[in-house]
């Protein structure tokens, strides 16, 4: 199975690159939507996933934004196919500790839009770090961590793009949010951009094919 609100930000997120490389990523749609809708278990899609990139080397920069949104669809669509506590087995425990160093942030934030959905709230960054993240609680000071950046630069939600350009091009090369920064902070100051805002951002991009594609995942998912 694949979750709608994936698959639309599966063909954006290839329409984006796309239109900002000399690649057309969007030849690959149909053998991503091929991988998402897999029957197989979780790890084999991971394996599968890896096929794709690794015979399509053009579209590497994806990969682990790729990766966030294959474990997205298995805890929204894969599971409903498995017992109700599966999240909570040892299998489960297993397969979280072999992906450890797989994915990116954007995962805890597509968990976060699922949750906006859910309780129908407008998704907000100040939100997103307090209410969802925690990072003012002592128990999270690892998301503090790598949150630190945003929380720190949290009045860029009312600056051009070009500012917010300027700031993650400074963050440190270690940063584990060096290469979202920019797409998100875009995405929170505006969560549903017109034409003429998109060409702003892109304009500004540090990265274009990279932060359009992770700008549009975002958008559709919403």
């Amino acid at each position: 199975m694949i979750d709608p609100k994936i698959e639309s930000a599966i063909e954006g997120a290839l329409g984006a690159f796309s239109a900002y490389n000399s690649f057309d990523a969007t030849q690959l749609t149909e053998e991503f939507y091929e991988v998402f809708s897999s029957d197989e278990d979780f790890l084999t899609k991971v394996e599968e996933l890896d096929e794709v990139f690794d015979s399509n080397p053009a579209i590497e920069e994806l990969r682990e934004v790729f990766f966030d949104m294959l474990m997205i669809n298995f805890f929204s669509a894969d599971v409903k196919k498995l017992e109700d506590d599966y999240l909570e087995t040892p299998e489960w425990e297993a397969i979280e500790e072999q992906t450890l160093d797989r994915g990116t942030e954007l995962l805890n934030l597509l968990l976060y839009l699922n949750e906006c959905e859910d309780e129908d709230i407008e998704p907000g960054l100040e939100d997103y770090l307090k209410e969802f993240l925690l990072v003012d609680e002592d128990e999270f000071q690892d998301e503090y961590r790598i949150y630190e950046p945003v929380i720190a630069n949290q009045i860029l939600i009312e600056s051009p793009a070009s500012e917010i350009s300027k700031v993650a091009r400074s963050l440190p090369e270690d940063s584990e949010l060096k290469e979202l920064f920019y797409p998100v902070m875009c995405f929170f100051q505006n969560t549903e951009p017109d034409d003429a805002a998109i060409e702003k951002i892109a304009a500004s991009a540090i990265n274009p094919s990279f932060d359009m594609a992770v700008l549009d995942i975002l958008v559709e998912f919403l």
